[in-house]
């Protein structure tokens, strides 16, 4: 038996972050070494426990060891209009965290992106201290929407990372920073209203259940996800129960109708935050306006958020409804991989390239969502990791390069691997990484995503796989011709990475050959670890 059977090890993992707020809090404003030095300090934390928590994880009994669930928050309702000797009425909502295949190679992920972020930081030139205590509530946002098992919580936590990105994007971005805060927050405030509302419908249905102890009855609307989930699945559940069944009308019956409703206000809510054409256009200017550690981040996690919640609040709760839009949803994931994939080949900022570049990546996630097969899934949650690292890599090289030259325009330079072998040797690298290089990660994902597409929709397959050759043109174009070629005069004496530049380099290009010599590392997990939902999904395909 682990000690972390024993400790609230997920809650911990939560809140180190804001463990190292509090601390930044009492710290004098222009002590800027203690500040750099708490703010990574608190991001290696939760990286250690997460790495403990991934080595202890059993595979065949999932995550269920580490689950916590505390009662939260009750609102009592008027039980007089119900049934004559009801004891309780009232919203229920669950202080409730857990882990299974899923969420834990994402906890794992945004715990090591975050950590190199940190050090990252270190080129933020103004208000340390603010900057760090955005920066470390960023990060618990995120790492509490990979472990909340309640709809209410995971709703608060997803909106701490908006209010936090809306900060470090509008004070410590570059020139157009206000505007591009002004549209991360609306484009992703919209996705958060259509959220919201499809979760209050979800708890006021199938959150709804009727708990009797003795003479006591109480009737409870609930907001834990494995409740509603139950619900959903159980024919006998009064969210399945037609009028005929009960004898009587019930409100609480979901429709056909309304199933579709609610899939529909996930996967745009989700979407967004994907994001998904025709909702990507307020990312562009994330990308090239925040500053490099904040981008690292998004390009890392953010975008990772809208994934996840799509297959587990979407795909894993609507299964009928996702097998019905699997092929329209696998013409999106095209839709992303070419129009990501040819606008990147046209631009000459490398920030563009790279923002586009996550456009095309995120539609072979949709793919392998699309694909409803294992080989498909895993390969989708196998691309978010992947692409995290990669993305994170390659914005962590592009923050170095502006430092040193202060410009991104891909023809303003060239040479470079004369002046600055190393981080040259790095860039060259993560490009091939994230074309999809044998060896490295991004084949993995790729790979895993187009095959298990193929088994159900081979003419999407097809088109998907120009994409891919697109994507080798458009990041060898940009790559060589940064490093290769005639170089500049005062280009010759720019400096290689400094030694806090090259730890989070070094570290993330050793995970990104990690798994793409190993990836049973992470596909063993997902395959056998996600505790039963990957099973209810594939077993309604088959079964539907």
């Amino acid at each position: 038996m682990s000690i972390l059977n024993d400790i609230p090890i997920l809650s911990i993992i939560l809140f180190s972050p804001l463990l190292g707020v509090i601390v930044l809090l009492a710290l004098p404003q222009h002590r800027s070494n203690w500040l750099k030095k708490t703010v990574v300090i608190a991001t290696l934390i939760p990286l250690i426990l997460s790495f403990w928590l991934y080595a202890e994880y059993d595979q065949q009994q999932g995550g269920a060891a580490f689950d916590e669930r505390q009662s939260w928050a009750e609102i009592p309702l008027n039980k007089e209009t119900q049934a004559t000797g009801l004891s309780e009425f009232k919203f229920s909502f669950q202080y409730e965290l857990g882990v299974d295949g899923l969420s834990i190679p994402l906890l794992l992920l945004t715990t090591l992106v975050s950590a190199m972020a940190s050090l990252a930081a270190i080129q933020v030139k103004k208000r340390w201290k603010s900057f760090f205590i955005w920066f470390l509530l960023l990060e618990m946002g995120i790492l509490g929407v990979f472990l909340a098992r309640d709809l209410f919580l995971f709703f608060i936590l997803f909106e701490i990372t908006l209010i936090a990105m809306y900060f470090l994007i509008g004070i410590w971005g570059y020139f157009n920073r206000e505007r591009a805060a002004n549209q991360f927050l609306i484009y992703n405030g919209i996705g958060s209203a259509i959220m919201l509302t499809a979760f209050v419908i979800l708890v006021n249905t199938a959150g709804f259940r009727i708990d009797q102890i003795g003479d006591q009855v109480s009737f409870i609307y609930s907001g834990s996800y494995m409740d509603i989930f139950s619900n959903l699945s159980n024919p006998e559940a009064w969210v399945n129960l037609a009028p005929e069944q009960t004898g009587t009308i019930n409100p609480f019956l979901m429709s056909d109708t309304m199933q579709w409703t609610l899939f529909i206000m996930l996967l745009v809510a989700f979407g967004i935050k994907l994001p998904i054409f025709p909702f990507h256009t307020w990312m562009l200017k994330v990308h090239t306006e925040a500053p490099t550690s904040i981008v690292m981040i998004h390009s890392g996690l953010l975008l990772k958020m809208g994934a996840y919640g799509l297959l587990r609040y979407g795909l894993l709760l609507f299964p009928e409804q996702a097998r019905a839009f699997a092929i329209p949803l696998a013409a999106f994931g095209v839709i992303n991989l070419l129009y990501g994939a040819m606008l990147a080949l046209r631009q000459q900022e490398l920030k563009l390239v790279l923002a586009y570049s996550s456009i095309s990546h995120m539609g072979i996630v949709l793919l392998g969502l699309a694909a409803m097969n294992e080989l498909g899934l895993q390969g989708a949650v196998f691309q978010l990791v992947s692409h995290g690292l990669v993305s994170a890599l390659l914005f962590l090289i592009v923050g170095s390069i502006y430092e040193r030259t202060g410009t991104t325009e891909i023809g303003e330079l060239g040479g470079l691997a004369r002046s600055m072998p190393f981080i040259s040797g790095v860039l060259l690298t993560a490009g091939l990484a994230s074309l999809g290089l044998p060896g490295l990660s991004g084949f993995i994902g790729e790979f895993l995503s187009l095959l298990g597409l193929f088994e159900t929709q081979r003419w999407l397959t097809a088109a998907a796989a120009l994409g891919i050759i697109l994507t080798a043109v458009y990041m060898l174009r940009a790559v060589l011709k940064i490093t290769f070629g005639p170089q500049r005069d005062d280009y010759a004496a720019l400096k290689d990475a400094r030694l806090i530049e090259a730890i989070p380099m070094i570290v993330l290009l050793a995970f990104i050959l990690l798994l793409g010599c190993f990836p049973s590392v992470l596909t063993d997990t997902v395959q056998l670890g996600m505790d039963g939902l990957l099973d209810q999904l594939l077993a309604t395909r088959a079964g539907g």
